[in-house]
């Protein structure tokens, strides 16, 4: 399933910074940094069970603090700590009482320009992935997972930023290149040795970049200026489609950040039923948007007390379900059921763990449900109709790329040893003069 991804770069792109928690994308664990007096330690959440509940992973000495966590699949959290123009990597564990660490290496980044962090979590949690951004170019680090410990898996020209999977192998990776004053979206195949192609280019002089990617339907979310130059806007498309990039308008709001953390997985084929989970950031503080690009409007709903905002995930049954820690409950996950599941009732159910409150405690208080600003606490409403504009891709200072069909046609011929999608550009394509309206 798809969450959120990872901090924008700062003056990059119009998201609302790093997500409060990393969740692995078969959604059983999670992990965060959780507050401990004047300092942060490593926390694991299990949300496969039951119940969630959490386990602090105390590893390292004092002066070793953590940077990053990321949760692996069987259970261990990744920490990344940066020590002196290094960055170490180690393997966190509960062993009875304490906690058990296993080294990994470290990563040397001796420019001070440098700047490294975790890509998002990979398809099959049993890999990590990291991104070493340079002054004029950008590694792709394999650092859990590998046969071999630590490895560079690719080196990609220029500064790179963003980080989406596009398949469930874990092999094809959307990163948003800055080149010549420009980002566009280049796709990375990690199992041809880090080759790398375009992917996403709307017009010559815009900035294009992948937000999002759902390898099951091929919904892509992404946020370019091609349409209002200057000016980012959040759009959408569909991997191997020749169909053009929409931009609805639905998801501009009036002096908001909107930033996508979700899309509902097992819509296969049907990217417009997809449910996205928007974060939306503004005067009155953070809430929740739903919104399928076949219904072209925004749902909202308050976001649960204490929600580790950006953080979620989607169950394929459309439940949305979103992370929070409060005083009286410092592991819960809400369960917001959407409109459009007719069996159910729409809103925020919040379901903390079902163990009984401690003596002076209260349990954490559940968000009006609902949709709509009204029964939001006057959340502010999308400007514009709903409707979509389309960008006219045939016409000659246009492009756009696409990748092929990845969907179940990866058994036809060939020797099998490359079946992974490779990135054409959409005047090769078929039907790519076709315009639709």
């Amino acid at each position: 399933m798809t969450v959120c991804a990872i901090e924008p770069e700062a003056g990059h792109e119009g998201g609302a910074g790093r997500a409060g928690c990393a969740i692995t994308a078969d959604g059983c664990y999670a992990a965060r940094l959780a507050p401990a007096g004047d300092s942060f330690v490593p926390e694991r959440w299990t949300l496969d069970g039951p119940e969630p509940y959490a386990v602090r992973l105390p590893g390292g000495g004092p002066g070793e603090p953590c940077a990053e966590v990321q949760p692996l699949s069987d259970g261990r959290v990744l920490v990344r700590r940066p020590a002196g123009g290094r960055h170490t990597f180690s393997l966190l564990y509960p062993t009875g009482p304490g906690t058990g660490e296993l080294p990994l290496g470290a990563v040397a980044c001796p420019d001070e320009d440098t700047r490294l962090r975790l890509l998002p979590p990979a398809p099959g949690g049993e890999r990590a992935y990291a991104l070493a951004v340079g002054p004029r170019s950008t590694a792709v680090w394999l650092v859990a997972g590998g046969a071999f410990g630590l490895q560079q898996l690719a080196e990609v020209p220029g500064r790179c930023s963003g980080g989406a999977w596009l398949d469930r192998e874990g092999r094809m990776l959307a990163l948003d290149r800055e080149m010549g004053g420009r980002s566009k979206a280049v796709v990375v195949d990690l199992g041809r040795g880090g080759e790398m192609s375009p992917l996403l280019q709307i017009a010559e002089g815009s900035d294009d970049r992948v937000l999002l990617a759902d390898p099951d339907s091929g919904l892509l979310l992404i946020r370019s200026d091609a349409p209002s130059p200057g000016q980012d806007r959040l759009g959408w498309g569909v991997l191997g489609s020749t169909l053009p990039v929409r931009f609805p308008r639905c998801l501009r709001l009036a002096d908001c950040t909107v930033t996508p953390f979700a899309v509902q997985p097992g819509q296969l084929l049907t990217p417009e039923r997809c449910a996205v989970a928007l974060r939306v950031d503004g005067a009155l503080g953070s809430w929740i948007g739903v919104w399928r690009p076949a219904e072209r409007r925004v749902d909202h709903f308050p976001a649960p007390v204490g929600w580790l905002a950006g953080s979620g995930l989607w169950t394929t049954e459309g439940e949305l379900r979103l992370p929070y820690s409060t005083g009286a409950v410092p592991c819960g996950v809400a369960v917001l059921r959407v409109p459009g599941q007719e069996r159910r009732r729409a809103g925020l159910d919040v379901r903390p763990p079902a163990r009984p409150a401690r003596s002076g405690e209260r349990a954490a208080p559940a968000a009006p449900s609902g949709s709509g600003p009204a029964a939001d606490g006057g959340a502010p409403s999308p400007t514009g109709p709903a409707d979509e504009e389309q960008l006219p891709y045939c016409s000659g200072d246009m492009t756009d790329f696409l990748l092929t069909p990845h969907a179940a046609s990866t058994g036809q011929g060939g020797s099998g040893a490359s079946s992974a999608p490779r990135p054409v550009p959409l005047q090769q394509a078929p039907l790519a003069r076709l315009v639709t309206k």
